[in-house]
């Protein structure tokens, strides 16, 4: 039987089997050679003290057969000949909602509006080269959906709403390392994830799925109160059992095809903000209570919450060891986010640090309606735009001026590639957002001291976070309630927030089309 343990160890002890397999021998006093397996199945890092100790959870088996490592058979059968269900975004939505699909015998046809994830390397690059935007292949659009550039943090608080191992064992099993099953905050990497996602499509075709690149979806098409296609920019029908609504939080045009047509849509709560990026060296002093991390901690991340006149302030998306990226999806804006390689080793620090907006705060768009918030959304990024440089050069303030109300007179280095311009951010950022942001900076630095220091730099804006709209659906169904057989599906109708849940809704989603296709 094999045997769980529970380990404290110094960083570099946790760092290799080499330095904790006698340690674990020690402890269960046997000789090395007869331990057959350790699973490592939790390990975190406890930065409390100067002394820093890695936790570190794991499964011994003793002269024993070498178990799977993962728990779920992945097998995906034939379903070229079976009913069709289209499936719009090639996300982590719309990618696991179409493997579930085949394991239950449909056919998924995958439409997505940008490139294939290697095509769009050199429309993101060229992006961050501030050349002209691809409006449909960008850091948003594109197969893998925004999560594919931005990061690959694989942590979720929804794991109650699905099979969230079985997630990460699928990631695995196209690619990622093994050691997202255990890391108490998983993280593939930037630079890891596309071949990830293309293994991905790669099984969905193998087993006679669909996966349709630059089809741009401009028209639901519905009979008789049911959903049974699409029609895309090309002019193409596309016709199935049912429709899945997976276009992620950016996919606006969307959002007002569906108010055009009368479909019921609902405001909802999101938050705005700026990205701040210091030294990474400085973030691992404040974190690890010493000048240098060494050889075996790796970069230090931080999480930071605050209330500000009734408003929650905090960090959101932080990239330790990463980049600044333009996460921009059309012209005339500019909006940025933060990723990080699977090493994470840039010499910057970044994280949005955002304020908690309300739909009453979208009041002076009212006219819009249920859209208001994303009108206010764009304003905002608007401002950004005409307050940046030319394209996507962003509007930057070093931290300390931003909160003292100062003009940067000089910018520090950034990773952020196409540029930034000294701009005023604590003048033209709308007043409740900025005087929140300036209170929660100071806030922050009580809780990390040297955290509001002019060697950090804000930039503007950090605005998609999450989308100010929500397409509704039966809580039992998963259906739209106006509409049979039209799915709304993770973060572009309002119920995920990260790749790991998107792909757990993406399957919630599939079991019940499933369901619903058997009536």
């Amino acid at each position: 039987m094999p045997q769980d343990l529970n380990l404290l160890l110094t960083p570099k002890q946790a760092s290799d089997k080499q330095y904790y397999l006698p340690i674990i021998a020690k402890l269960l006093n046997v000789d090395p050679i007869q331990i057959a397996f350790v699973m490592v199945t939790r390990r975190s890092i406890d930065a409390r003290s100067r002394d820093v100790k890695v936790s570190m959870g794991v499964r011994v088996f003793l002269d024993e057969q070498v178990p799977q490592i993962l728990s779920h058979q992945f097998e995906y059968g034939d379903v070229s000949k079976r009913d069709e269900v289209v499936i719009v975004g090639s996300g982590p939505a719309g990618l696991f909602a179409a493997l579930r699909l085949i394991e239950l015998g449909y056919k998924p046809v995958v439409l997505e509006r940008g490139k294939d994830v290697s095509s769009r390397k050199r429309d993101v690059a060229s992006l961050n080269r501030n050349q002209p935007i691809n409006v449909d292949s960008n850091y948003a659009f594109g197969e893998g959906g925004a999560g594919t550039f931005s990061d690959g943090k694989l942590y979720t608080r929804s794991k109650k709403r699905g099979d969230y191992r079985k997630a990460l064992e699928a990631l695995c099993f196209h690619g990622a390392s093994e050691n997202i099953l255990s890391d108490a905050h998983p993280h593939i990497g930037t630079n890891v994830l596309p071949r990830i996602i293309g293994n991905i499509r790669k099984t969905i075709i193998a087993a006679g799925g669909k996966v349709y690149f630059d089809s741009r979806v401009t028209d639901i098409l519905l009979k008789e109160g049911k959903a049974v296609g699409v029609k895309t920019a090309n002019g193409d029908i596309v016709t199935g059992r049912a429709v899945i609504l997976a276009t992620g939080h950016s996919a606006r045009d969307i959002y007002h095809l569906l108010h055009q047509k009368g479909i019921l849509l609902e405001a909802k709560s999101f938050a705005m903000g700026v990205r701040v990026e210091h030294p990474q060296a400085l973030i691992d002093t404040i974190q690890y209570h010493k000048e240098s991390r060494g050889e075996y901690l790796p970069a230090a991340a931080y999480s930071l919450v605050n209330q500000v006149a009734g408003r929650g302030v905090y960090s959101f998306c932080m990239c330790p060891g990463g980049f600044i990226v333009p996460a921009t999806t059309g012209l005339g804006e500019v909006v940025v986010n933060g990723m990080s390689p699977s090493e994470r080793n840039s010499r910057f620090a970044n994280s949005g640090i955002v304020v908690e907006t309300r739909i009453e705060d979208a009041a002076a768009y009212a006219k819009h309606g249920v859209l208001a918030g994303l009108y206010m959304q764009m304003e905002l990024e608007s401002l950004a735009f005409k307050n940046g440089g030319n394209g996507v050069v962003a509007p930057a303030q070093r931290l300390a001026d931003f909160v003292q109300g100062k003009i940067s007179q000089d910018l520090p280095l950034t990773s952020y590639h196409p540029g930034v311009q000294s701009s005023p951010m604590h003048q033209w950022l709308p007043g409740f957002f900025s005087k929140r942001l300036q209170e929660g900076f100071k806030t922050f630095n009580g809780k990390m001291r040297g955290f509001l220091t002019n060697e950090a730099l804000i930039l503007g804006v950090e605005s998609r976070t999450s989308s100010p709209v929500r397409i509704p659906r039966d809580s039992n169904t998963l259906q739209h309630p106006q509409i049979e057989g039209l799915f709304p599906c993770a973060e572009g109708a309002g119920y995920a927030g990260g790749i790991v849940s998107a792909a757990i809704d993406g399957e919630r989603v599939a079991d019940k089309v499933a369901d619903w296709a058997k009536h």
